[in-house]
């Protein structure tokens, strides 16, 4: 059984609201029609269809304050409730106190070492390792666990040999940020198609999104309207592909953001928790998850680990 994980930073189930909520907003043909014509609101989970599984899960674990990207995204990489045994909610980037738990306590560890194929599937370009080799960038929570479980980060040279996506799936940031005019290139779809390509190669792969964030802290309902719809097509391109029998579709998020653009802040919503494959083994994956503690479990069963 293979797993992909999509991570999709910052994103919430918000209210049915087009003055703040751009999922209420964006053209998203491909997730309607898995979600019986319902998208990612508060109001459209749980729901169970043909192909497709949506449950609201709990992001806060208890902890008062807002929900943060460090140890959000380390619970959902360890099953423990950082939070809870820290005291606090923290972020965006791991403290000594959460990376502690991002040593031998992954998922991605736990797949290696179980003898099993795991891969973060982004490349990241020169400047980022420029970066980390200087001390000017911090690790966030999911390369600090790849590289923790001896696995090594995508580059460039991946990037270009078909190995590895791009952080907007496309490219079209490369070329247009990075000004790497002869970087590959992707319609939305066969951007899709590619991840579905990629994946196949591991028992265990991800994919970190953080656009999403993004957007939600720049409040632009225009540009993150975008982003879902462009995601939208990338998910039609990666389901055209992907073999429901062989392997799940896992996609959540660490903390809501995006789902409320009246705010700059994160918010305490629900996250959603998509799932996409054989019916049964959405059902398997799913039992006992109310919150961010329960994912990491799920998928270390449904790999046998």
């Amino acid at each position: 059984m293979k797993l992909l994980f999509l991570f999709l930073d910052g994103i919430g189930l918000g209210e049915n609201d087009l003055e703040k909520n751009p999922f209420a907003r964006a053209k998203m043909p491909t997730l309607r029609s898995l979600l019986g014509g319902q998208t990612l609101l508060r109001q459209s989970a749980p729901f169970e269809g043909e192909s497709a599984t949506l449950l609201a899960v709990d992001p806060n674990l208890g902890v008062q304050g807002i929900p943060q990207s460090a140890t959000g995204q380390s619970v959902l990489l360890t099953g423990i409730n950082i939070p809870a045994e820290l005291g606090y909610h923290y972020g965006p980037k791991p403290n000594p106190e959460v990376a502690q738990y991002l040593d031998g306590k992954t998922i991605f560890s736990k797949t290696i070492k179980a003898g099993k194929k795991a891969a973060l599937l982004n490349a990241y370009p020169p400047r980022y390792f420029d970066g980390i080799d200087s001390g000017k960038r911090l690790y966030s929570a999911i390369p600090q666990a790849v590289t923790n479980a001896g696995l090594s980060l995508f580059t460039q040279d991946d990037f270009f040999s078909g190995r590895a996506l791009s952080a907007d799936f496309t490219g079209r940031g490369w070329r247009e940020f990075m000004k790497m005019d002869n970087s590959p290139l992707f319609e939305p779809e066969e951007a899709g198609n590619k991840l579905a390509e990629l994946a196949s190669l591991f028992d265990l792969s991800f994919f970190e999104y953080w656009a999403s964030d993004y957007a939600g802290h720049k409040q632009d309902m225009d540009w993150a309207m975008r982003q879902l719809e462009n995601f939208d097509s990338v998910l039609k391109g990666l389901l055209d592909v992907w073999n429901g029998e062989e392997g799940l579709i896992l996609l959540t998020s660490d903390h809501g953001n995006m789902e409320d653009l009246s705010t700059r802040r994160h918010t305490d919503a629900h996250v959603p928790l998509l799932l996409f494959g054989d019916k049964n083994k959405r059902r398997e994956f799913q039992k006992d998850i109310r919150d961010l503690t329960g994912i990491a479990p799920a998928i270390l069963r449904i790999l046998e680990i």
